[in-house]
C-alpha cells in the first residue's frame, strides 16, 4: 500500500516545488498556443527547454527522495472540488513509481522534443506541434504525480485530447483526421470505465484519494471490489491500446513519427500500465480482477505479435510490436507482487529501445521522402550507418539479445509466468515464449527488408543521413537499450527501489531454473530470427505485396480482425439502437405530445367557430338547449 507522509512532516527543499515538474512544460505550451505566430522562430526551442528542465528538476527531486523517510511526499496544493459530501484536494504525491515515471516521460520526451526540432524543420506549423507536445509531456506527468483518482483522470483527459491534437497534427489528410477521430473514440470507451469505477469509489468509500481507497478496500464486499478492478482495467486498455481495444493504436502511425515515438514508448500506452500498477491494493484484493488482467495481457501479446508478422508499413509492424510489449507488462502486473516490478523494468527498458526504434524508422523516412513501404527500401545499412547501427541496437534489445536490455526484462516476466504453477502458469509461460519467437520474426524481417539486400527504391530517391539533431538523441536511446535492463534488474534492482510501494519482493520459488529459460528463450528467438532470413534473406523482396496468401496472413493484415469485430459488435448495433432510439423519439415521443398540441387546437378551432356573434343563434341555442332540459325532466318524471 502507498504511504503518505503525515502534514506535521515538513517537505523543503526541491520536493516543495514538484509541482514545477508539470507547470514548466504546461506553462511552455500556453505562451506558444496564446503567443501565436510571434513564437514561431524561438517556440522549437522554448518548448524543449521546458522539457528539459523540467526533466533536470525531477532528477533534483528523484535524488532529494532517496533520503527522504519512506521515500514518499505528499503535497496538497489547493481545493479541486468541495460540494456537499465530495471533497477532492489538488495534490501531488512523489514516490519511487511516480519518480520512475516521471523520469521517462521527462527524459525520453527531452530527447523527442530534441529529435523533433530537425524533423519537423520545414513544417509551417511547427510552433503548433511543439505546443502540443509540451501540452501532452504536462498531462501525461500529472497522471503520474496526481495524489488521487480525480487527479489522475484530469491528466488522463488531457492526454487524450493532446493525442488527438498529434495524431490528427497534419488534418488536411483524411487518413490522419479519421485515424485521430478513431483513437479518440475509442479511448472514450475505456474512459468511461475509469470514470464508472471512480463513481463507485466515491459512494462506497466517500473518498478518491489513493491514501483513502487502499486504506478502505479490505471494507468492501468482495464483488464491488472485483467491479472496480474491472472498470479499471477497461480503461487501461483503451489507453494502452489492449484488446478489445487495441485497433486505434497502430493507426495512430499516422501523425508525425515523433508522435509515434511519444505515445508508443515512453507515456501514453504506459498509462494503462501505472494505473493497474498504482490500483495493486485493489487488484491484491480481487483475483478474479486479475485473472482478466492477465488473460488481456497474453491475448494481447499474441495478437500483436501475429499482426506484426505480416505488415510492410515499418511504423505499423513497430505499433503492434507496442501492442504485444505492452501485453507482456499487462501479464507482469496480473501476476501480482512478484510481477509488479519485473513489469515497470520492462516498461522503462521499453522506452528506450521503442523511442529509438521510431526515431530510427523517421530516420528512414526522412532519407526515403517520407516513404513508409519495407519493401521499396533495401540497402541502408551503407547510406545510413548511424541510423542503421542504433536501430539495430535497439532491434537487439526488444527481441532480447542476450545481456542487452530486453534480456533481462523480458526473461523476468517469463520466469514469474512460469513460477506461477500449474495449467495456467505452463499457458502463460508458453504464450510469452512464443511471443519472443514471433517477436524476433517480425522484427528481423524488418532489419533485412530495410537495411539489407539489394536497394529497391524509386529513381529520384537519394537516401541519405539525418542531421546531428536527430541522431544524436537516437546514439543516447541505443545506449538505454544496451544498458538499461542490466541497470535495472542486476546493478540498481528496481525491486529495493518500489519496496514502499509494493511491498518487499517476494522471494520466488522457481519451478523452471532461471538459467533453462533463459536458454530456451534465446534458442526459440535464434528460430524465429532464423525463420526471417530463411523467408526474406534468402528471396527477392518482390516491390509488391503478393495478393494471394494464406488465410492467417490475410488475417495479421487485417489486425485479426480487431475492426471488423468492433465494427459488428459494438460500431453497427449501436448505429442501428441510435437510429431506433431517434425514431421512436421522433414518431413515439414527439409523435405524443404533438399530436395531443394537433388534437386541442383543432378541437379549440372547431368549438371556435360555434361562437359566430348573431343574438339570433344564441337565442336559438338557449332554446333549443331549455327543450332538450325539459325533454329530459318530463322522461325522468314519467
Amino acid at each position: 500500500m502507498n504511504e503518505v507522509v503525515p502534514a506535521s512532516v515538513p517537505v523543503d527543499g526541491l520536493l516543495s516545488v514538484t509541482w514545477l515538474v508539470i507547470v514548466l512544460p504546461l506553462a511552455g505550451a500556453a505562451l506558444l498556443l496564446l503567443g501565436g505566430r510571434r513564437t514561431d522562430r524561438w517556440g522549437h526551442l522554448l518548448a524543449t527547454g521546458t522539457v528539459v528542465a523540467s526533466f533536470a528538476l525531477a532528477v533534483g527531486c528523484t535524488l532529494a527522495l532517496v533520503d527522504r523517510a519512506g521515500r514518499t511526499v505528499s503535497l496538497d496544493l489547493f481545493t479541486f472540488i468541495d460540494t456537499g459530501s465530495l471533497d477532492v484536494t489538488a495534490g501531488l504525491l512523489f514516490d519511487p513509481l511516480s519518480a520512475v515515471f516521471v523520469l521517462l516521460i521527462t527524459g525520453v520526451g527531452a530527447l523527442i522534443h530534441v529529435y523533433s526540432i530537425g524533423y519537423m524543420a520545414h513544417d509551417p506549423g511547427r510552433r503548433r506541434f511543439f505546443a502540443y507536445l509540451n501540452l501532452f509531456v504536462a498531462a501525461m506527468l500529472l497522471l503520474v504525480l496526481g495524489n488521487s483518482y480525480v487527479a489522475l483522470y484530469v491528466g488522463w483527459e488531457g492526454v487524450g485530447l493532446a493525442s488527438y491534437l498529434l495524431i490528427a497534427f497534419w488534418y488536411t489528410r483524411p487518413a490522419a483526421a479519421t485515424a485521430a477521430k478513431k483513437a479518440f473514440l475509442m479511448n472514450r470507451v475505456g474512459d468511461v470505465g475509469l470514470a464508472l469505477a471512480i463513481f463507485v469509489m466515491f459512494a462506497q468509500l466517500g473518498t478518491t484519494s489513493y491514501a483513502g481507497v487502499f486504506g478502505s478496500v479490505g471494507l468492501l464486499a468482495g464483488g464491488t471490489v472485483t467491479a472496480i478492478g474491472l472498470l479499471l482495467l477497461l480503461g487501461a486498455c483503451g489507453k494502452s491500446g489492449q484488446f478489445p481495444l487495441q485497433a486505434w493504436l497502430p493507426d495512430a502511425m499516422e501523425g508525425p513519427t515523433p508522435v509515434s515515438a511519444l505515445i508508443h514508448a515512453a507515456t501514453m500506452v504506459t498509462a494503462g500500465v501505472y494505473l493497474i500498477a498504482r490500483s495493486a491494493p485493489v487488484y491484491d484484493a480481487t483475483p478474479t480482477a486479475r485473472t482478466v488482467v492477465l488473460a488481456v495481457g497474453a491475448v494481447t501479446l499474441l495478437i500483436g505479435a501475429i499482426a506484426g508478422c505480416a505488415h510492410d508499413d515499418i511504423k505499423k509492424v513497430l505499433a503492434y510490436s507496442t501492442v504485444s510489449q505492452i501485453g507482456y507488462m499487462f501479464l507482469a502486473v496480473g501476476l501480482g507482487p512478484v510481477g509488479y516490478a519485473a513489469a515497470i523494468a520492462h516498461l522503462l527498458a521499453h522506452g528506450f529501445f521503442k523511442a529509438g526504434l521510431f526515431l530510427g524508422a523517421g530516420s528512414v523516412m526522412h532519407a526515403m521522402d517520407d516513404s513508409v513501404d519495407m519493401r521499396r527500401f533495401g540497402g541502408l545499412a551503407r547510406k545510413l550507418p548511424v541510423t542503421f547501427v542504433t536501430f539495430g541496437l535497439g532491434y537487439l534489445a526488444l527481441i532480447g539479445f542476450p545481456f542487452l536490455s530486453g534480456w533481462w526484462t523480458k526473461d523476468a516476466i517469463i520466469e514469474a509466468a512460469l513460477d506461477r504453477g500449474g495449467v495456467s502458469g505452463w499457458v502463460l509461460g508458453g504464450v510469452a515464449v512464443l511471443g519472443a519467437g514471433l517477436t524476433a520474426f517480425y522484427m528481423t524481417r524488418l532489419m533485412l527488408m530495410t537495411f539489407f539486400g539489394r536497394p529497391r527504391w524509386e529513381d529520384g530517391v537519394h537516401p541519405h543521413e539525418a542531421p546531428a539533431v536527430m541522431t544524436a538523441p537516437m546514439v543516447l536511446l541505443a545506449v538505454g537499450s544496451v544498458a538499461a535492463g542490466a541497470l535495472l534488474v542486476a546493478v540498481f534492482p528496481l525491486s529495493g527501489w518500489l519496496e514502499p510501494v509494493f511491498g518487499e519482493p517476494e522471494e520466488a520459488a522457481h519451478l523452471v531454473s532461471p538459467l533453462v529459460v533463459s536458454i530456451v528463450v534465446t534458442v526459440v528467438v535464434a528460430l524465429g530470427a532464423l525463420t526471417a532470413w530463411l523467408y526474406v534473406g534468402r528471396r527477392e523482396v518482390p516491390t509488391t505485396a503478393p495478393a494471394r496468401v494464406s488465410p492467417v496472413v490475410a488475417a495479421a493484415r487485417r489486425g485479426l480482425y480487431a475492426d471488423t469485430v468492433n465494427e459488428s459488435l459494438v460500431m453497427r448495433p449501436g448505429i442501428y439502437l441510435t437510429r431506433a432510439l431517434v425514431w421512436l423519439d421522433a414518431r413515439g415521443v414527439d409523435g405524443a405530445v404533438n399530436g395531443t398540441a394537433a388534437a386541442l387546437g383543432g378541437s379549440s378551432a372547431r368549438l371556435g367557430r360555434v361562437q359566430t356573434g348573431f343574438v339570433r343563434s344564441y337565442a336559438l341555442g338557449m332554446l333549443g338547449g331549455a327543450v332538450l332540459i325539459a325533454g329530459a325532466l318530463f322522461a325522468v318524471t314519467a
